[in-house]
């Protein structure tokens, strides 16, 4: 969408105007932060809205970064200076590496995700055919020499070493196939990684043990809220049996408990956490997220098609359906932090939702007596709705409507407990910058790959968080919610659990740069941000902490300097 000026305008005035009135503040230049963040240096891979730079992982012996290029289906390596700033020094591919198993990384495989613990870095590989069982790969990070590799599951997404070094968990996310004739299984494996990168010669196939969600399917119940929907198709030519569950769970994104005994694994379609005992690679529990209720909770802006800033309350339930999840400890006890992103199903024939405005969409009157209104394009009828929950089959309607994603983030106890949901706080706080005049009208809900683009994602899901890191700074814990439409990162203060507070918001994109390729898309910046890492002073070349943020529509990687005022 090109910004006319009509709704500039309406920004600037009128539409603004309206929303101090619906959301009940007032417009007020934003306090200096307590806490900053500083751009140190940026590594640019020259790729544009090709996925050159999504996940990160720091080795701190070698102050090593490590990032990856799925463009290139390899792992850019970098190395920080004592100022943290980056700079390229290698590539390490993933093609032609032989596994345990005997089998060889094929060409067209894809790196999804990157770990490092004691020395060694884990690569999660998927196979070009996505539906076949990909890889993990070993490297030391000295002299990045090739130290082995596992088969894993289909389309392993994610991974991470446990703390301790012992364990590398593995979700894999067991995508269907493009047109969905087939669907693997999704499943997480737990490899038991050597003590060193000396020791990696003793790794093999039995290294790896497979969790997954077969017994949903032999009358295990499914808990109440764990999404099970879509074609019941069969696996892949080669693949054991699998019901319908075991293949509809799909492991997103993996976070290891300080102590290295648990790990949790966002199952984002299914909008879950399952939680795995790593001493003994088992499903020790699943428990659904559920909802954020917009007609209560926080308010959002749910048209791109209003000319306006309309942040409003709406009969809608947004599904919280994180990728990225992150653990800390606070006051001896695990929580769980979740990036609400949302993900919609879409392969072949089969999406699992459309705008509101669809016939499909029939809403029950007793509910929605306001139904025609709630239809028209400036409110709910550009809004994308879920298709397979708020039906009632009895009267033909649907009774409630669902969402995807949360627009913000969520922390639970161990055991599923919802302790706080940051409901309108992300959209409220770049609204807030708008208002003061430290970002353009442009930015609000705007995409990543269109500088003109504002109010474009307020009919799907807004700033759309990505990821989340945890930081401890002297004495307080900080969540660092990476946005990847708009882009940067957004702080808050977790430091309660139940009370979190807005922090900063930081974000290096120039606004007023157009561009629609490479090279004028640099000059605007990082774009989409995707995956992070926080360095703690410790471990951090500049003995301050650190913040490296993937972009992978720009394909830059940034590292901000964590500054706190004293």
């Amino acid at each position: 969408m090109i910004l006319s000026k009509r709704f500039v305008s309406a920004l600037a005035a009128t539409a603004c105007t309206a929303l101090l009135a619906t959301a009940g503040v007032a417009a007020a230049a934003p306090a200096e932060p307590a806490l900053s963040l500083t751009p140190v240096g940026t590594n640019a891979t020259g790729i544009f809205d090709a996925s050159a730079a999504e996940i990160p992982a720091f080795d701190p012996s070698t102050n090593q970064l490590f990032v990856v290029n799925a463009q290139s289906g390899a792992v850019d390596v970098m190395t920080l200076d004592v100022s943290g700033a980056p700079t390229y020094s290698s590539t390490l591919s993933a093609e032609g590496r032989t596994a345990a198993d005997g089998s060889t990384v094929v060409e067209g495989a894809v790196v999804n995700s990157v770990s490092v613990a004691r020395g060694v870095l884990a690569v999660a590989v998927q196979h070009a055919d996505k539906v076949q069982h990909g890889w993990t790969l070993f490297f030391r990070t000295s002299d990045l020499g090739y130290l082995g590799g596992v088969r894993v599951g289909s389309l392993p997404d994610g991974l991470k070493f446990s703390p301790n070094g012992k364990y590398v968990v593995v979700a894999n996310e067991g995508e269907p196939a493009d047109d969905f004739s087939t669907d693997p299984e999704g499943t997480i494996s737990v490899i038991s990684a050597p003590s060193n990168a000396n020791q990696y010669q003793r790794l093999s196939q039995a290294s790896v043990r497979t969790v997954d969600f077969r017994a949903f399917d032999e009358g295990t119940p499914l808990p109440e809220g764990v999404r099970v929907y879509g074609p019941d198709v069969k696996v892949p030519e080669g693949h054991e049996k699998a019901g319908r569950i075991a293949r509809n769970l799909e492991p997103e994104y993996v976070t290891i408990t300080a102590d290295g005994n648990t790990a949790f694994v966002s199952l984002q379609e299914a909008n879950s956490i399952a939680v795995v005992d790593l001493k003994s690679a088992t499903l020790s529990n699943i428990w659904a997220l559920g909802y954020v209720d917009w007609s209560v909770d926080g308010k959002l802006d749910a048209s791109d098609r209003d000319d306006a800033i309309n942040m409003q309350h709406w009969p809608v339930k947004g599904v919280l359906m994180p990728d990225g999840i992150a653990t800390y400890k606070h006051r001896g006890t695990n929580l769980i932090v979740t990036a609400n992103e949302g993900d919609a199903r879409e392969w072949g024939d089969f999406v699992d939702g459309d705008r509101l405005s669809k016939k499909q969409f029939v809403l029950c009157d007793a509910e929605f007596p306001n139904a025609k209104d709630l239809k028209k394009n400036e409110n709910l009828g550009r809004y994308n709705v879920i298709s397979d929950l708020g039906f009632d089959a009895e009267r033909g309607c649907y009774s409630e409507l669902y969402s995807y994603g949360g627009r913000g983030f969520s922390i639970f106890t161990a055991d599923g407990e919802r302790l706080f949901n940051s409901g309108d706080m992300v959209e409220q706080a770049i609204y807030d910058l708008v208002q003061a005049g430290e970002l353009p009208e442009s930015a609000f809900n705007a995409n990543h790959n269109n500088q003109h683009s504002g109010d474009t994602r307020s009919d799907d899901k807004g700033a759309e968080p990505e990821d989340v890191q945890i930081g401890a700074i002297q004495g307080r814990t900080y969540a660092f919610l990476g946005l990847e439409r708009i882009g940067g990162v957004m702080v808050f203060d977790i430091t309660d659990p139940t009370a979190p507070t807005y922090v900063t918001y930081a974000n290096n994109r120039d606004f007023s740069v157009v561009y629609e390729d490479m090279p004028e898309a640099a000059a605007a910046g990082d774009l989409g941000s995707e995956g992070m890492v926080f360095i703690p002073a410790s471990e951090s070349p500049s003995k301050t902490p650190l913040l490296v943020v993937a972009n992978e529509v720009s394909g830059t990687t940034t590292v901000w300097e964590i500054s706190l005022k004293r």
